[in-house]
């Protein structure tokens, strides 16, 4: 390896690792699976390579924290390839359907044809089946997307490429309880979706907050 090139990943490795100004701290350090575990996933499903986490998108599954975590703002950039389907799991048992007894803030390539005729919280930003996002702030298939998702007690916002696509309360929705018993959840893992595609993440990055 060039000298020069080694200093510049290592640099770059060293600043993923520190804590921003925003008092962000990363979940991801841009070359291992520290601080994650697999759940119900293939072996092989989930690897690192050249700074970004990767799921093969094969055998179902969710890559999860080791940690619980209850309010907070999470930061990540994400890329699918065409069709994709994966999701972002908040405050998330380690037993049952994420998407249902946690929640899911759905990640897709919206504009595929065969997602045409989806119900609104379906799409990208959606906390899925409960909630759904504006629509129009996803960048096309192989692009890189930029999402925040803040968690505050009832209280949830989603920001997609810098535009606010879900600005919600879970506790408006006592219609979903039952069928997305995960709403009524205080805290739990954060989780990376493995649908069925394959979908590459990196700089994952959560800021604590405490309860307004």
């Amino acid at each position: 390896m060039n000298h020069a090139f080694a200093l510049a990943t290592i640099a770059i490795m060293l600043a993923a690792a520190a804590p921003r100004e925003d008092g962000a701290t990363p979940l991801f350090d841009n070359k291992s699976l520290s601080g994650w575990e697999p759940v119900n996933s293939k072996p092989g499903n989930w690897t690192v390579k050249d700074g970004q986490l990767l799921t093969k998108g094969e055998g179902g599954g969710w890559l999860s924290t080791t940690n619980i975590y209850s309010n907070f703002t999470l930061s990540l950039e994400y890329k699918t390839t065409k069709g994709g389907n994966s999701g972002v799991f908040i405050r998330c048992p380690r037993q049952g359907d994420g998407a249902y007894v946690g929640m899911e803030i759905q990640l897709l390539d919206d504009d595929d044809d065969q997602y045409k005729a989806l119900k609104p919280y379906q799409y990208t930003g959606s906390v899925y089946g409960v909630i759904a996002a504006k629509r129009g702030s996803t960048r096309p298939h192989g692009e890189w997307n930029t999402m925040d998702i803040t968690a505050n007690g009832p209280k949830v916002i989603i920001t997609l490429n810098g535009n606010k696509i879900v600005d919600g309360r879970l506790d408006e929705h006592p219609d979903s309880e039952k069928t997305h018993p995960g709403i009524l959840r205080k805290d739990g893992y954060i989780g990376l979706q493995s649908h069925s595609d394959e979908v590459a993440f990196r700089n994952i990055r959560i800021k604590e907050l405490k309860l307004k």
